[in-house]
């Protein structure tokens, strides 16, 4: 078994001079040959052993997406140090509770972050702290121990619970070379490529496949607020071939398409993507595989389809309320549909039939099977078959040709005397026009609304189609508002819980 350090040592002696990192700033396009990477990631792991972090050590790491970050986690990963990451904008109380459930050894971080380390309990215990790496050229050395091995700790990540209580996801250097595996396979990833990317777990796979990533010039923390016309001038010089990106992304790019035009893959996920966006997609770069692709923090990827597998039956069974395609399970998982007991230990974990809906539960190389300290493990993680299961909390079902279909998030199904009906049979419907930006179907007390945000100019004509086309779920309210709430990272799932509140402010 191989680490992602040991690929990229061979990587770096393969393609000495080819682009491994491509990022634009202030003074133009600034590029990172594999050899050169490989070279400072060493000399930043030679200065952090210098300095006493050993293998096993915690360090946390607030670097946005950036050649710094990958020199960064490289040289983590070559120490045998375990790059920690958490989300700074949760709030002062997200990193004190990461900090002390997981205390680090050092920080390394932008220069606006390490302010407020005398400020932060959390951040003011850490005994060291870093200026992110730049790039040097030496021909120095360093002594360095031997390459952490396939069970070692590489990377944690955390998130909030259900509770908001953080819970730490932990990737080995073996769980990441599958997931590279699976992503190589699953997204096509050739050598020599050049990948206009905004998620960082694929640039870590382009890196190990040989393929250059071209590191979007934008702020990628907020995908549905980039500039794209910045983004199609970067693209106009570097000629990007394939992309991977949110749907919030794309649906930015797509006010610039020329910002499309060299792509020959472009995929898309971290959130549902809808009939109307792949299809725009797919007519503004006629040239391009349009994917999209199903996966989670803990599971990525599970399932994708490309635009032109779906047939006109699908695109007619997701405007009549089957909910949204996700496309065949990769290979390398294995998924299951259960009842769905969300919220609540499962009492049977017997297999539906298909088109019957339940919840979602995959297992594999590539899935996490538990988190830090174990907790969250109670909540989504389940033995199965003599493997650990891991509970997605999204509700699906499998078509007669084993294709999943998704229906939403469990926890956002209505139940009601009407009986059960999950979001995405209702969204999905709506997010067939054109017109709507975001759909949110919600239970508002005692009535069914349809929650929409708009993008275009839309007629009373269309409402009454719409309003027509979902008779049969009973919505009692179609409501158009501003904004509807999304999630912080991709900018493109609804944030249920936030609407439910903004609903109940203006009710």
């Amino acid at each position: 078994m191989t680490t992602i350090p040991a690929i990229l040592q061979e990587n770096a002696r393969r393609w000495p001079e080819r682009d491994a990192l491509i990022a634009t700033n202030r003074n133009g396009d600034q590029r990172v040959s594999f050899a050169e990477l490989e070279k400072a990631s060493l000399q930043f792991s030679g200065s952090l052993a210098g300095k006493g972090i050993k293998p096993g050590d915690h360090v946390l790491v607030f670097v946005p997406m950036s050649i710094e970050l990958y020199v960064t986690l490289l040289g983590l990963f070559r120490l045998g140090a375990v790059a920690v990451f958490l989300d700074p904008s949760a709030g002062i109380k997200h990193i004190n509770n990461c900090c002390a459930m997981l205390p680090p050894a050092a920080l390394v971080s932008v220069w606006p972050l390490r302010l407020l380390k005398p400020f932060v309990k959390g951040l003011r215990r850490i005994p060291q702290s870093f200026a992110p790496p730049r790039m040097r050229s030496t021909n120095a050395n360093p002594l360095l121990p031997p390459l952490p091995s396939a069970d070692d700790a590489a990377l944690i990540t955390f998130t909030s619970g259900s509770t908001g209580a953080p819970k730490a996801a932990v990737r080995t250097h073996r769980f990441l070379i599958a997931q590279h595996r699976v992503l190589q396979s699953s997204i096509a990833l050739e050598s020599g490529e050049q990948d206009l990317t905004t998620l960082p777990v694929f640039v870590l796979a382009n890196l190990a496949s040989g393929v250059t990533s071209i590191l979007p010039d934008a702020k990628i923390s907020r995908p549905g607020s980039v500039d794209a016309k910045k983004i199609a001038r970067q693209a106009a010089r570097l000629r990007p071939t394939r992309t991977g990106g949110s749907p919030a992304f794309y649906q930015r790019l797509a006010t610039a398409p020329e910002a499309l035009a060299t792509l020959r893959k472009i995929y898309t996920g971290g959130a549902p993507v809808f009939p109307s966006l792949l299809q725009h997609l797919q007519t503004l770069a006629p040239q391009a595989e349009v994917v999209a692709v199903y996966g989670s923090t803990e599971a990525e990827p599970i399932a994708h389809i490309a635009c032109r597998e779906i047939t006109d039956e699908d695109w007619a069974s997701m405007r009549g309320g089957r909910g949204l395609l996700a496309g065949s399970p990769v290979p390398e998982v294995r998924l299951r549909i259960i009842k769905d007991q969300w919220g609540q230990k499962p009492d049977s974990l017997s297999p539906l039939d298909s088109g019957q809906t339940g919840e979602i539960l995959v297992t594999g190389d590539h899935v996490l099977k538990g988190y830090l300290h174990g907790r969250g493990d109670e909540e989504t993680k389940v033995p199965l078959d003599g493997e650990i299961w891991h509970r997605t909390g999204d509700a699906g079902y499998l078509d007669d040709h084993g294709r999943l279909w998704l229906m939403g998030r469990c926890s956002a199904s209505i139940r009601d005397q009407r009986g059960v009906l999950y979001p995405f049979a209702v969204e999905c419907v709506a997010m067939t026009y054109a017109a709507i930006q975001r759909a949110a179907f919600v239970r508002d007390g005692e009535k069914r609304l349809l929650a929409l945000e708009l993008a275009g100019q839309w007629s009373a004509e269309e409402m009454g189609t719409l309003k027509e086309q979902l008779r049969w779920a009973g919505v009692d309210k179609i409501r158009v508002l501003p904004r509807i709430p999304v999630d912080a990272r991709h900018n493109a799932k609804v944030n249920y819980p936030e609407l439910a509140k903004l609903l109940k402010r203006q009710s």
